[in-house]
C-alpha cells in the first residue's frame, strides 16, 4: 500500500528534514507534495533525488491526501489542521499549538506508540518539544525498571530549535566578532555568538519560560502524569543538536551499570559512554543521526536511589522530522490506517 503524504512548511529546517527522511526511510508514498505559504509558492525542495515545486496551503485540496506532516508554527496549525483533519486526513503537527489538548495524542514511538490510536478524535496528533522527545525516549526504559519520582533537567539548546533565522543570526555574529563589526542581536534577546542565553520562549508568572513549562507539561502527558520534572532551557552557540544534564531520582534502587544495560537494550538509543577523554557524544557528533545518544551514566551521592546522565540528540530529526515520520509509521505498522486510493 502507498500513501499520499503532504508536507505543510516545506521550505523550513524541520520541512526539508522531513521531505529528506521520508526518502531515506523509503515510506511508502504515491506521492508527495510540497506546500508553503503563497509567498514561497514554487520554491524547489528536494525530495530524494526529485525536485518539488511548493504549492500553496491556503488552496490546496487535502481530500485525496492520506497523511498531513505540518511544521508551519503555531497559528498557522491551529487554523489549518482542523480543516485538513476534517477531510479526512491524519495530521501530525509539529507545533506546540495541539500538545496539550485532551483529545489530541501526543507521541514519542519509542515510548507511547499506542496512544497514536487516538487520533480518530480530531485526525491530529502532536509532535513533542524537541527538548522533550529525546529526554522521555531516555527516560521510559529507565522508569519501567525502577519508577522516576523526580528529574531536574537542564538543556544546552542549540540555535536551530529556533528556525533558519536562529542559525542565521549566530553565523553572522560569529562572522561580525572576527573581523571587528557590530554584532546585532535580532532573533535572540541577546547576543548568542560566544555567549550562551538562559531563556527560551517566553516568561511565564511563575518566572520559568514557556520552552521550560512544555517540558514539565508534555513529560507528564507522554510518560507518567506522576513525575515531577523542573527544567532550565538554555540556547548555546551550536548550530545543530540538543544537549541535557539530567539528574533523576527514582523509587527503587538502580547502579549506573544496571542503568547502562538498560539503555543499551531500549530502543532509539545509543550508549557511548567511557570514562575517558572523549568517551562520551556531543551534538556535533549526534548531528545528521536519528539516534538519541547517553553517556557519563553515574550515580548520584545527594539522593537515595539517584542517577545523573549526558543525552545528546539531533533536535531536527528526532526533535522534530524524524519523529513525526516515526508517527506516521506508526499508523500503518499497527494498520491504523488505509490509503484512501487503492494501487492500480
Amino acid at each position: 500500500m502507498a500513501y499520499k503524504v503532504a508536507v505543510v512548511g516545506a521550505t523550513g529546517n524541520v520541512g526539508r528534514e522531513m521531505l529528506d527522511i521520508l526518502a531515506e526511510r523509503r515510506f511508502p508514498v504515491s506521492e508527495v507534495v510540497a506546500l508553503a505559504s503563497s509567498r514561497s509558492v514554487g520554491t524547489e525542495v528536494s525530495f530524494g533525488d526529485r525536485t518539488l515545486k511548493c504549492k500553496a496551503l491556503d488552496s490546496y485540496d487535502f481530500s485525496d491526501v492520506d497523511i498531513c506532516l505540518m511544521s508551519a508554527g503555531g497559528s498557522v496549525s491551529k487554523e489549518w489542521a482542523p480543516k485538513i483533519g476534517a477531510q479526512g486526513c491524519v495530521v501530525i503537527d509539529n507545533s506546540s499549538a495541539w500538545r496539550m489538548d485532551p483529545d489530541v495524542p501526543l507521541v514519542v514511538p519509542e515510548v507511547n506508540a499506542g496512544a497514536a490510536a487516538g487520533f480518530t478524535k480530531k485526525n491530529i496528533i502532536a509532535n513533542p518539544n524537541c527538548s522533550t522527545a529525546q529526554l522521555v525516549v531516555a527516560l521510559k526504559p529507565l522508569h519501567d525498571a525502577a519508577t522516576i519520582k523526580r528529574v531536574v533537567v537542564s538543556t544546552y539548546q542549540s540555535v536551530s530549535g529556533a528556525g533558519k533565522e536562529g542559525m542565521d543570526e549566530l553565523f553572522a555574529q560569529t562572522r561580525s566578532v572576527f573581523v571587528s563589526n557590530p554584532v546585532e542581536a535580532k532573533k535572540f534577546p541577546k547576543r548568542i555568538a560566544f555567549n550562551l542565553i538562559p531563556h527560551i520562549d517566553v516568561f511565564m508568572e511563575d518566572g520559568f519560560t514557556k520552552e521550560e513549562w512544555k517540558m514539565v507539561a508534555e513529560t507528564k502527558k507522554i510518560l507518567d502524569p506522576k513525575i515531577k520534572l523542573v527544567a532550565t532551557c538554555v540556547r548555546v552557540p551550536v548550530f545543530i543538536g540538543h544537549s541535557e544534564a539530567v539528574n533523576i531520582e527514582f523509587e527503587k534502587p538502580i547502579s549506573a551499570d544496571e542503568a547502562r544495560d538498560i539503555l543499551r537494550a531500549a530502543p532509539g538509543l545509543l550508549v557511548i559512554d567511557k570514562r575517558e577523554a572523549g568517551g562520551y557524544i556531543t551534538p556535533h557528533e549526534a548531528a545528521g543521526e536519528d539516534a538519541t545518544y547517553v553517556s557519563r551514566i553515574r550515580e548520584d551521592p545527594t539522593v537515595d536511589n539517584g542517577l545523573v546522565l549526558w543525552c545528546v540528540s539531533d533536535n531536527l530529526r528526532k526533535g522534530a522530522a524524524l519523529n513525526a515520520i516515526q508517527i506516521a509509521e506508526t499508523l500503518l505498522n499497527r494498520k491504523l490506517l488505509a490509503p484512501k486510493k487503492k494501487a492500480a
